[in-house]
Parts: C-alpha cells; sequence; structure tokens
C-alpha cells in the first residue's frame, strides 16, 4: 500500500530530497523512502528537520525531545534510529537506556525537558501552568519552549508516517530494536504531586 521507493523510482520532487538524505547519512533510511511517496511530506520533514538543528536546544537536548515523542507515540521504527543518534551525541548510555524506557533520567535540567515534552504530547498542548514553571525554573526559556513544539512537530510527521506504513527497519539499527515496555500510567496530577511533593488530597 505505501511504496518505499529509491533514487530511480520515486517522485522526481523527491528525488533530490532522498540524494540530500543520502549524503547527510550515507544511506537513505526507509522512513524517507516511504515519504518520498509525497513529496510534499518529504520536504517539509527535511526543512523541519534541519530549523529544529538551528535552535537553541543542544544536540542531547534534541534528542531528548525527539526519543520522547517517539516513545510516547509508539514509533518503533524511530526509537532505535535515535538511539543511534543519541550515542553519536554522547548521550551517557543511562540516559539513553531511560529514554527508551520512558523513565526517569539523571540529569535534572533534562528530565525537565523530557516530562515538558511528554506533557505537551500527551495533553495534545493543554499544558497546565506548574509544568510550564517547572520547565523554566530547570533553566529554560519562552524561546525553547516553542522550540520544543518543532521538535514535536517533527515527530509527528515520522511516527505518524511508521504508523500508517509500517515502515521495515533498516539494516543500520536492527540490534537496537524496540518495543514499548509495560510501565504503570499515573495521572498528570499524580505526577505533580511527585515533582512539588505535595501530599494528594
Amino acid at each position: 500500500m505505501f511504496p518505499i521507493h529509491d533514487e530511480t523510482t520515486a517522485p522526481e520532487a523527491s528525488k533530490p530530497l532522498l540524494e540530500q538524505a543520502k549524503k547527510n547519512l550515507g544511506t537513505i533510511p526507509n522512513l524517507e523512502k516511504v515519504m518520498a511517496e509525497s513529496p510534499a511530506l518529504l520536504e517539509g520533514y527535511v526543512r523541519l528537520w534541519e530549523l529544529f538543528d538551528t535552535t537553541s536546544l543542544s544536540l542531547i537536548e534534541r534528542q531528548v525531545v525527539y526519543q520522547t515523542a517517539n516513545f510516547e507515540n509508539q514509533c518503533e521504527y524511530c526509537v532505535p534510529w535515535h538511539t543511534k543518534l543519541s550515542q553519536l551525541a554522547g548521550m551517557p548510555p543511562n540516559e539513553i537506556e531511560a529514554l527508551r524506557r520512558g523513565a526517569e533520567l539523571s540529569d535534572p535540567k533534562l528530565e525537565a525537558l523530557r516530562r515538558f515534552t511528554q506533557s505537551l504530547i500527551l495533553n495534545r498542548g493543554k499544558i497546565v501552568e506548574a509544568e510550564l514553571k517547572a520547565f523554566f525554573r530547570a533553566g529554560y526559556c519562552a524561546q525553547q519552549a516553542l522550540e520544543v513544539i518543532l521538535g514535536i512537530a517533527v515527530k509527528t510527521m515520522s511516527n505518524y508516517t511508521n504508523s500508517i506504513a509500517g515502515t521495515p527497519l533498516d539494516k543500520a539499527v536492527e540490534k537496537l530494536t524496540w518495543k514499548k515496555p509495560i510501565i504503570s500510567m499515573k495521572t498528570n496530577t499524580e505526577l505533580l504531586g511527585e515533582r512539588s511533593g505535595c501530599q494528594q488530597l
């Protein structure tokens, strides 16, 4: 139903974008090959990815945003790729594993970023004021709050594409396969109580 294109079969408008992906990564990931069926989607994805790279968030912080979105959207294709990208970015192995498990990060600032990103996704942007203030207290600013939204937009395109297309995992990351672990679900109120130390009434 969803063809996996290459430089010869893709629509003409997608071919330069596939060539760019090959130049940047040394290979063309299956995600871009699937997106190539829609040149507009592929171009939007490539351009927004490039824009996210120009934000004030560090390379590791951008991977936290990406991997948090991958986890919450249960993207079995993207988690392995961003595990590899996080390794290349120099993220500590324990933090990489925590992101794969949806667990708390040991770095307090990165954990605040993960929580903020997670809340935006789970609440469809309707974040509560206390969570926004916690993000700012961790050292982030209004600009970076908006940049997180850009990162989520990038992942929405890739995660949703992989979901409907069942994109096969590339050999380059097949040793990093991932399934979303079963974790206990807590309400936002419970999570806020844990963060503030407040007793639930």
